[in-house]
């Protein structure tokens, strides 16, 4: 029966005119599909694009055999321009435009017969092109259901993209960006000049590509950053005092030896590589009704993602949320145009959240399909670290916490009841920095509290106090006894003590005790 049937489809085969087979054949793709226009296959992938991924998991680690640059069927629909940025030659790749429909407007029902036109920068096919081609050089993170959906009334995914090779998001636009390189400036090699998320992604996907990378320090980087960066790969250099001076140190450099200087930028590829989260973020949480992304500083992952989902449902909210320090993105939207003289500020606790103003194509985008954006304070973000520590096990630093510190602050009401996917994109926070974070955050939260109280030099009158504390279920932090400056009686000791309780109930209770025995304690208010 087989036989028969390979017999009858052979014939068929022969009686095909060679114009039914380049209708038929070639231009089907199993896999991307469009209504408007079918996308070739060679405009989607080829071997090299895949990382020879074939046959064994989806990893971070060795990518392979180093891939090459974009397929040359391609590159018709990408133009390369060279042009002098402080006299260093900087490459940038756009897309030209085409023929094809772009992606639809936000504003507007998407039909499935007819695309509108969001930005000419990037288009969902691009998007789609990017999450193929560095699909086996990224973790495919998981969007899992968090237990803080009950305490804050929402089904609540977060999306742990902390769990990155290098701990942040960044990876996804800087592998794309770097494997889209021309082979001759791979070979030269790559020069950035940050301590950033985006830094460390460079320094590790261009040694996994074999591309030679330097990356230019200031000497007042933590020792620990210089460390992981050497350990990803690259060349470091430590070089000024300040941002500024390694920026200028790296362009001079790349311009001597003909490296590519990169920066966090929108370009129209980067832009594609992060808006790959989205369409993750779509795939794996069915029936979504808002996603909350960082917006701070660089909002290519919010441009980029809002892209992706809007194009595949326009009616879910992109909300972008950042620090009320720093609020570019609001400011931005409220004059119409890119802020840039905002003063910002490379405050080691907000990291990228305050980093440099984003360009005209995220602002573009972000205009068109945000939803809204909100602002949250310093407390907000540190009870967020705190809860996603204490309910998720995950360390997380102010940029990924961000988007949970809207709801921890009830900036979002309307989401009450609804499916909310929350992007932590970042988990880089230094050993250092997360005690602090952490003790600050556990005060804020009425678990920590802080009071004094005179006692005599009598034998056993601290031990009364503990006594009354163990009472309480107070667990003793610390303990201090101080005499020599006291103002009162001779005979009197000062002591301060700090504690730490269950919740606001407990601390209530136990300061309530405290002045009914000591009518003189002084409480410490946060």
């Amino acid at each position: 029966m087989n036989f028969a049937a390979q017999f009858l489809y052979s014939k068929v085969l022969k009686n095909r005119t060679p114009r039914e087979y380049s209708s038929e054949d070639e231009d089907y793709d199993p896999f991307w599909q469009s209504d408007d226009s079918k996308v070739k296959k060679q405009d989607i992938r080829t071997p090299h694009d895949i990382h020879h991924c074939k046959d064994r998991p989806i990893r971070n680690g060795n990518i392979g055999q180093r891939p090459l640059s974009i397929n040359p069927e391609r590159l018709k629909d990408f133009g390369e321009e060279d042009y002098l940025n402080g006299d260093v030659k900087t490459w940038e790749m756009k897309i030209v435009s085409r023929s094809e429909e772009l992606l639809g407007d936000a504003l507007d029902p998407v039909s499935h017969s007819k695309s509108k036109t969001y930005n000419k920068l990037i288009r969902f096919e691009d998007i789609s092109a990017a999450a193929f081609k560095i699909q086996c050089g990224v973790q495919k993170t998981p969007c899992m259901y968090s237990r803080l959906s009950k305490q804050y009334g929402m089904d609540i995914y977060l999306k742990k993209e902390f769990l990155q090779y290098t701990g942040s998001v960044k990876e996804r636009g800087v592998l794309y960006l770097l494997s889209s390189l021309p082979q001759d400036q791979q070979r030269n090699g790559v020069i950035v000049a940050s301590d950033s998320n985006f830094c460390m992604a460079v320094a590790y996907h261009a040694s996994e590509l074999h591309i030679p990378v330097f990356v230019i320090m200031s000497t007042s980087t933590s020792l620990a950053r210089v460390k992981m960066c050497r350990d990803y790969g690259a060349m470091v250099i430590s070089y000024g005092t300040t941002a500024k001076d390694s920026q200028m140190h790296a362009r001079r450099l790349a311009q001597e030896n003909g490296y590519l200087y990169l920066e966090e930028e929108d370009s129209a590829i980067y832009l594609a590589g992060l808006g790959t989260l989205g369409l993750e973020i779509y795939e794996q949480v069915p029936k979504l009704d808002a996603v909350i992304f960082p917006a701070g500083g660089h909002c290519g992952l919010l441009a980029g993602s809002a892209a992706a989902l809007k194009h595949l449902n326009p009616h879910i909210s992109v909300i972008g949320v950042e620090s009320e320090s720093f609020p570019i993105l609001q400011q931005s939207l409220r004059t119409g145009q890119p802020v840039k003289d905002q003063a910002c500020s490379n405050h080691q606790f907000y990291g990228d959240v305050s980093g440099p103003c984003f360009g005209t194509n995220s602002f573009q985008l972000t205009g068109k399909l945000v939803d809204k954006v909100v602002t949250v304070r310093e407390e907000d973000i540190l009870i967020a670290i705190l809860r996603l520590l204490e309910y998720e096990r995950a360390t997380i630093d102010a940029e990924g916490a961000i988007g949970l510190a809207a709801l921890v602050a009830g900036k979002l009401p309307e989401l009450k009841s609804k499916r909310v996917a929350i992007a932590v994109c970042s988990g880089n926070l230094e050993l250092p920095l997360m005690r602090q974070c952490i003790d600050r955050a556990l005060t804020l939260d009425n678990r920590m509290c802080k009071f004094s109280l005179l006692l005599s030099d009598c034998p056993g009158d601290i031990t009364k106090l503990l006594e009354m504390l163990a009472r309480e279920d107070v667990r003793v932090l610390d303990i201090k006894q101080e005499h020599m400056f006291v103002t009162s009686d001779l005979f009197t000791n000062e002591v301060t003590c700090i504690g730490e309780t269950r919740d606001k109930i407990h601390t209530v209770q136990l300061r309530n005790a405290l002045l009914d025995r000591y009518p003189e304690m002084k409480w410490t208010e946060r």
